[in-house]
């Protein structure tokens, strides 16, 4: 190869690598997009499963079924509310065992989230989000 023809080459390959990246840039912007609409599903869905273990405690204090069901659901509200979710109408299920010590209280929520409040990118679509979680009641509590 002369030196010609070589430099006649390099000639031809000038700006090759600005255009791979305008072309590459839009990509990796939307891979980041969607590490990050993930990422932000996943925090909603460990917000839901916290707010199902404040239930579950908030329902093993209480000393009648139907003050459990409203701890509960009081539980649940704050602590969506207060984690910034997007759920709308979160459904609470209590399960009590009668309240008895050593009792199993069962919490079950779930709530459906609009995917672009969710991910704030405007993505069209709903997600069921739901969490469960378990409280024993005191075995040593009083009865009264």
């Amino acid at each position: 190869m002369t030196p010609q023809t070589r430099r006649a080459r390099d000639a031809d390959d000038r700006g090759s690598a600005s255009v791979e990246l305008v072309l590459v840039t839009p990509l990796l912007v939307l891979v980041l997009l969607v590490v990050v609409a993930l990422g932000r599903l996943a925090d909603a869905r460990l917000v839901v499963a916290d707010a199902a273990h404040q239930a579950a405690r908030a329902a093993s204090l209480a000393r009648t079924e139907h003050a459990a069901r409203a701890q509960a659901a009081h539980a649940v509200t704050t602590a969506l509310k207060e984690a910034g979710a997007t759920c709308t109408s979160p459904v609470v299920r209590i399960t009590t065992g009668g309240l008895t010590p050593g009792a199993n209280v069962t919490a079950k929520i779930s709530c459906t989230a609009a995917l672009g409040n969710l991910t704030r990118t405007g993505m069209p679509g709903r997600v069921r989000l739901a969490g469960t979680a378990f409280s024993v009641v005191d075995t040593f509590r009083g009865t009264s």
